[in-house]
């Protein structure tokens, strides 16, 4: 089995207390998180087809790192 790469700056054990708060959390909670991030100016809901993703990703890591 091939061992999983984590992204910068993260450790299992920030992954283990990520997974626990979400866990923990009501679906009420969650609900609520996620119309507060929604609500943002700078966030939007896009659709996009499955097989761009990828790129899709790769465009906003460029933008980011402008």
């Amino acid at each position: 089995m091939k061992k999983a790469k984590l992204p910068a700056g993260w450790s299992a054990k920030r992954i283990a207390s990520l997974a626990t708060t979400y866990e923990k959390q009501s679906e009420t909670e969650a609900v609520a998180e996620d119309e507060a991030h929604y609500k943002k100016p700078e966030s939007k809901l896009v659709r996009v087809p499955v097989e761009l993703v990828p790129k899709v990703r790769e465009l906003i890591a460029k933008h980011k790192s402008r």
